[in-house]
């Protein structure tokens, strides 16, 4: 059976304590998918049923849509899971999707849709640095006041049930700017904007999101300087990785007086 699933350190914190533990975080790596041996799109995935996976997204994109002209093949597999598979599909038997080059379906859910090739994911600069530690005790009352700030003013959530929301607030635990969007990775890109767009951008350290982190939030909050990331959800593989490697505090399961820290834990003190 496919590894799915990896154990990463981690220190699980309360308001009484604070204690190293290994925690099971879900496998996230990127997939390419060449078609006729010429890079198509780049998905992010959990390793497992990737020919399904496949041929369901090509059914999607109405560019293959019978089992007989699809070949499978696997180009190239790496240890942390990335892997490029090429697909063989006759020229005569390629749907409209595939001549129309029309953009995927997912990219609600997919930040990273669009991208051909598994070098395209590189991120590169230096590492963040954190000018000051925060106290354990007194930020994780810190953190569920701004969540509950967040939560006061997620209208579209609280009307539909079905919006994700982004939050980041300043290093005086001000808000800045709130976004909702149906994807987790639009709500931090609207975020990211309005700050921009505000000249607000440097005056970032924290981003409150409202679900699961994966690769791409991170990489986001990289390039946008925030040296915090804090979910109400759990966290995937590579944004541990990833923001181990940024300088970035990622912190998981954010609920009531309890948190789970994944990455880089000097942060707080």
């Amino acid at each position: 059976m496919t590894k799915q699933s990896s154990i990463y350190q981690s220190v699980k914190l309360s308001k009484n304590s604070s204690v190293k533990i290994e925690d099971s975080l879900v496998i996230e790596a990127p997939l390419q998918i060449n078609i006729n041996n010429e890079p198509y799109t780049v998905v992010m995935r959990t390793p497992g049923s990737d020919e399904a996976l496949i041929k369901g997204l090509l059914f999607a994109e109405d560019i293959c849509k019978k089992n007989e002209d699809f070949k499978l093949s696997v180009v190239k597999t790496e240890e942390d899971f990335s892997t490029i598979m090429n697909v063989t599909i006759a020229k005569e038997k390629l749907g409209k999707g595939y001549l129309n080059k029309r953009t995927l379906l997912s990219i609600s859910s997919c930040g990273i849709c669009g991208k051909k090739e598994l070098k395209d994911l590189k991120v590169s600069g230096n590492s963040l640095e954190n000018e000051d530690s925060e106290n354990i005790k007194s930020f994780i009352y810190v953190v569920g006041d701004m969540f509950l700030k967040m939560k006061e003013l997620q209208k579209v959530f609280e009307t539909t049930g079905g919006s994700h929301a982004c939050a980041i607030f300043n290093k005086k635990n001000v808000l800045l700017t709130i976004q909702e969007d149906i994807g987790r990775h639009n709500a931090v890109d609207k975020c990211v904007g309005d700050l921009i767009r505000n000249s607000q951008l440097k005056e970032a350290k924290y981003m409150l999101v409202s679900g699961r982190v994966s690769y791409e939030i991170v990489s986001k909050a990289f390039l946008a300087k925030i040296p915090f990331i804090i979910a109400v959800s759990a966290c995937s593989s590579l944004a541990v990785d990833f923001a181990k490697e940024f300088g970035i505090c990622l912190i998981g399961f954010s609920r009531g007086d309890k948190m789970t820290v994944y990455a880089n834990p000097q942060f707080l003190s």
